[in-house]
This record gives C-alpha cells, structure tokens and sequence, in this order.
C-alpha cells in the first residue's frame, strides 16, 4: 500500500513540477544551503580532497579539510577552504605555491569523498552513509531500508550542516540532501 502511495506522490510530484524552474525546486535561492545545482559544490569540513600539483609528485595527494574548515598541504601550509569552490581553491592555492617556490604551478582539485549524511528514526538501517550526488530525501530513505511501518509519510525531519535546528519538510522527491545532513524520519500517530 505504501509502495503504491510513494508511487503515485512521484508521478503527480513530476506532472505537477514539469513546468517548474528547476533550480526553484532545489532551493537555489536558499543562501544557507551550501550544494545547489546552479554552483559547484562548495567545500565544507570532513570533505577529503585530491590536490593534483602538475610535475610535483611530493604535492600531489589527499588531504582532508578540518572541522574548522582548514586544509594542510606541504609548502604551502594551512588554507581556509571551507566555503570555497573547488576552481577557488585551485586558485588559491596556485597563488600560494607561486609566492613561495613554483614559478607556475598548476594545480588542480577534487573532491575525493563527501562528508557523509546520516538517517535516524523510523528506517529500516538507520545510520551514516555516504553521501552521491543529487541525492534527495525519498533516496536517502531507500539507502536506509525505507520506512518502517509506523513511520509519517507526510513529512520529513533535516538538520542541515552547520544549523542548530532540525526543520520540517514535505516527503518529497524536491527535496534534496546535503553532505552533513541528518535526515529524520518521524514516528506517525494515529
């Protein structure tokens, strides 16, 4: 039965969202939420990182971004790369090898690995998880087991990274998750 519920969500979720801006949906406008599809990711603590210095093998490798947002790398030191994109912090980062000792670096970066999400509550796995791209609350769900049979169908629970409240939100495919989010998935009543 709730197979057949979810169903027919997403079928008359994707008629009634045909004509919708997309990036409307995805919360593009939203200034505390730090992934939307209109911009690159912007890199956050916990993210492991592959810095790629060309023609220097001793600079080139992972390295992972701090809680506090900082990134450690041999000659060039300690970064702030939180809250950057990855082309900002190739910049940056070829700016700082310059100064010191590249005549002209070229550096490039990937994000290696995510920070994971996790999803509590009325799942059959609850748990962390690592975090895909474009990853959206009814995939989050699955990844855990799906619901429960005492889980609400109507709404969802999510605690961005880096917020100190939990907020509600419709169970919806339009609602997308995050590295860092914790997804709750509440207990119903009758």
């Amino acid at each position: 039965m709730l197979k057949r519920i979810l169903a027919g969500a997403v079928v008359g979720m994707g008629l009634g969202l045909s004509g919708c801006d997309s990036a409307s949906m995805i919360g593009a406008a939203d200034p505390s939420v730090p992934y939307t599809a209109a911009s690159s990711p912007k890199i956050q603590g916990g993210d492991k990182l592959r810095v790629t210095v060309f023609g220097e093998d001793k600079l080139t490798g992972e390295y992972e971004v701090d809680p506090g947002g900082d990134v450690s790398l041999p000659l060039a030191g300690t970064v702030h790369a939180s809250g950057l994109t990855k082309p900002e912090l190739e910049q940056l980062l070829a700016k700082k090898f310059r100064n010191e000792y590249l005549k002209n670096p070229k550096v490039t970066v990937d994000v290696a690995s995510f920070r994971p999400f996790y999803v509590l509550g009325e799942v059959q796995k609850p748990g962390e998880y690592p975090y895909k791209g474009n990853l959206n609350v009814l995939s989050a769900i699955a990844i855990a087991g799906g619901q429960t049979y005492r889980a609400n169908n109507d709404k969802i629970m999510i605690q961005r990274a880096g917020e100190k409240e939990i907020r509600s939100y419709p169970l919806s495919i339009s609602v997308p998750i995050y590295p860092g989010d914790l997804v709750r998935v509440p207990e119903r009543y009758f």
